[in-house]
C-alpha cells in the first residue's frame, strides 16, 4: 500500500504546483479584499450603463469555479503537458492580476442599490454582493481563465474527438464572461483587457511555447553540468 501511494505521488507529483500556487494566490487575494475597500481608482465605461442587469447569469458566474478547476485537475490527471501550458496561462494572468490590484486599487460603482426582482437567482446575487467586494477588478480573472480554460480544452489531445464537450466549453466560457457584465460585476473595460491579456499570453504560451522552451533549457543546463562524484 505504502508502495503504491509513493508511486502515485511520483507520478502526479506536479499537481502540487497548481495547489501551492493556488495557496500563494487565495492569501494574497483575500488580503487586497480586506484592504482595499475605500480609496481606489472607479472603472467605468459609457456602454456599462446600457447592459442590463440580469440575475440568472449567477448560475454560470459560479459554474466558473467548477469549470476552470475542473479543466485544470483533469489535465493533471490526463495530460502533462497540457497541464503545464494552462497552469502558465493561467497563473501568469492571475498574478498580473494581483500585482495591478496591489499597486493600482480599482473598483466599480455598477450595482444595483436595491435588487429589481425577488426571486432564487436575485437573493443569491445579494449573497455574492455579500462576500465579494466590487474591488480588484481589472483586468477580469473571471474572463482571463474562461478563456485559459476553453483554449486548454481545445488543446488537449485527449478531447480532439469528443465535440460534445468542446462545444459545451465554449457555451460555458462565453455565458461566465457575460455573466461579469449583466450581474454588474465587471465594467466592459475589465472584460476587454482580459481578452487583450489572453491574447498575449497565448502567443507566449501556445504559439511560441514557452513552457516547453524553458524545461528543454532546464535539460540541457542539467546535462551540460558537471557531475559530482
Amino acid at each position: 500500500m505504502k508502495k503504491k501511494l509513493k508511486v502515485y505521488v511520483s507520478e502526479y507529483k506536479h499537481g502540487f504546483l497548481a495547489l501551492g500556487y493556488l495557496l500563494i494566490y487565495l492569501i494574497w487575494f483575500f488580503y487586497l479584499e480586506q484592504t482595499v475597500t475605500r480609496h481606489y481608482d472607479v472603472i467605468h465605461m459609457a456602454v456599462d450603463d446600457y447592459i442590463p442587469f440580469c440575475e440568472v447569469f449567477i448560475i454560470p458566474y459560479y459554474l466558473w469555479f467548477l469549470y476552470v478547476a475542473g479543466t485544470v485537475i483533469y489535465l493533471m490527471f490526463t495530460d502533462k503537458k497540457e497541464y503545464y501550458r494552462a497552469c502558465a496561462f493561467l497563473f501568469t494572468g492571475m498574478t498580473v492580476f494581483l500585482i495591478v490590484s496591489t499597486l493600482w486599487p480599482n473598483g466599480q460603482h455598477l450595482r444595483p442599490f436595491t435588487m429589481p426582482r425577488d426571486n432564487i437567482f436575485a437573493r443569491m446575487v445579494e449573497g455574492l454582493y455579500r462576500t465579494d467586494t466590487p474591488t480588484n477588478l481589472w483586468p477580469s480573472i473571471h474572463v482571463y481563465n474562461s478563456l485559459g480554460a476553453h483554449i486548454a480544452i481545445m488543446k488537449c489531445q485527449k478531447l480532439t474527438d469528443r465535440k460534445w464537450i468542446q462545444r459545451g466549453s465554449f457555451v460555458l466560457a462565453v455565458s461566465i464572461i457575460l455573466s461579469t457584465m449583466f450581474l454588474k460585476q465587471h465594467s466592459m473595460f475589465d472584460v476587454l483587457t482580459a481578452f487583450i491579456m489572453g491574447f498575449v499570453m497565448y502567443g507566449l504560451v501556445y504559439r511560441y511555447d514557452v513552457v516547453a522552451a524553458f524545461r528543454q533549457t532546464s535539460k540541457e543546463k542539467k546535462k551540460s553540468a558537471p557531475q559530482l562524484g
